[in-house]
């Protein structure tokens, strides 16, 4: 059902009131509906702040997922976690993003409001005069009975009492102007009253156009929220969803399984070895015969240069030493002589 069909049901229940300020209840009320607005947009605008603070906390925990993967067999385990956070994390970017999308369009809305108020403003300025009309006659008709009334008693007064009838003359004359002026006002107001039904009621309608439009578009952006939010929270329990069957499914057998397979240093066994005896044949056979050199000492006290004959192949060499050289071997014989 369209607004426009809606029944007329604000003007019923602005009509009295002191000094007739149902109008102004129902100006006010349209002017400050921005502010309701604008209390909207901060609304989703604080809500965006936490969904975006939880999401850095996701995107933090996430780096310590790093270190946790060195965890040997559990690195598998914090591997469903890491996978699980990255897209939950995704998940709030996306209310994030789509809250600050509905901000932007709450704001351009808010500025619309603005304008409308102000057209409208001008366009209830007749309505505004009749109110101020029948606000001035009412209080002109309130004091000009009260002024009736009091000398319509005080005439009817002085003919009780006696009084003279220059007084009693003096007094009718007062009694017939301030009925005059009674009649004249209730005339006026009459008029100022059937004006002021006739705007009031058309300004009423418009004021209650506006408010019902404001209060639909107000609805729809509540529902947009709404709607962001369950889309959202299906996508975060999906994630839970498939967290937990990765969970049934890393078994502990996989675990230990997928450790052999990545930090396995092969399948080969170490052979067997056997006792084998040495071969001497060959190692009598690799050995080759020594070229000896002469062994000499200092301190030898002969310096002639010729040399003597020895007997027996034996060669002086100092007062302590005897060298006595064969044909296979050498020895080296010490004695003291002292």
């Amino acid at each position: 059902m369209g607004i426009w069909t809606m029944p007329l049901t604000t003007c019923f229940n602005f009509w009295s009131g002191e000094r007739n300020n149902g109008f102004d209840v129902l100006y006010h009320n349209m002017k400050h509906g921005h502010l309701s607005t604008k209390d909207l947009a901060d609304f989703i605008r604080e809500r965006s702040e936490v969904v975006e603070t939880y999401q850095l906390y996701f995107t933090a925990i996430k780096k310590l997922y790093f270190i946790f993967l060195q965890c040997r067999t559990f690195a598998p385990v914090w591997d469903v976690f890491k996978t699980s956070t990255e897209k939950l994390a995704s998940c709030h970017l996306d209310l994030v993003r789509r809250l600050q999308e509905l901000i932007k369009e709450v704001h351009k809305y808010g500025d619309e409001q603005i304008k409308a108020y102000k057209k409208t403003k001008e366009d209830v300025s007749g309505t505004l005069e009749a109110v101020q009309n029948i606000q001035s006659i009412t209080q002109a008709l309130q004091k000009s009975k009260e002024n009736y009334n009091a000398k319509c008693v005080e005439h009817e007064r002085l003919k009780k009492e006696g009084a003279t009838q220059r007084e009693v003359d003096k007094a009718a004359v007062k009694s017939k102007k301030a009925t005059d002026t009674y009649k004249l006002y209730v005339e006026k107001y009459a008029a100022f009253k059937s004006d002021f039904e006739q705007k009031m009621t058309e300004t009423a309608q418009k004021f209650q156009d506006i408010e019902e439009t404001h209060l639909l578009r107000m609805k729809e952006i509540i529902e947009s929220l709404s709607n962001t939010i369950k889309e959202v929270h299906l996508q975060i329990g999906e994630v839970h969803e498939e967290f937990i069957i990765n969970m049934t499914n890393t078994t502990v057998e996989s675990l230990i399984q997928k450790f052999a397979e990545s930090k396995g240093t092969g399948k080969e066994r170490p052979g067997p070895i056997e006792f084998e005896e040495c071969n001497t044949s060959s190692a009598v056979e690799g050995i080759k015969p020594r070229k000896r050199k002469p062994f000499g000492l200092s301190g030898i006290m002969k310096k002639e240069k010729d040399t003597e004959s020895v007997t027996a192949g034996a060669i002086y060499l100092a007062p302590s030493c005897w060298v006595f050289l064969s044909h296979s071997s050498l020895f080296l014989l010490s004695s003291v002589l002292h």
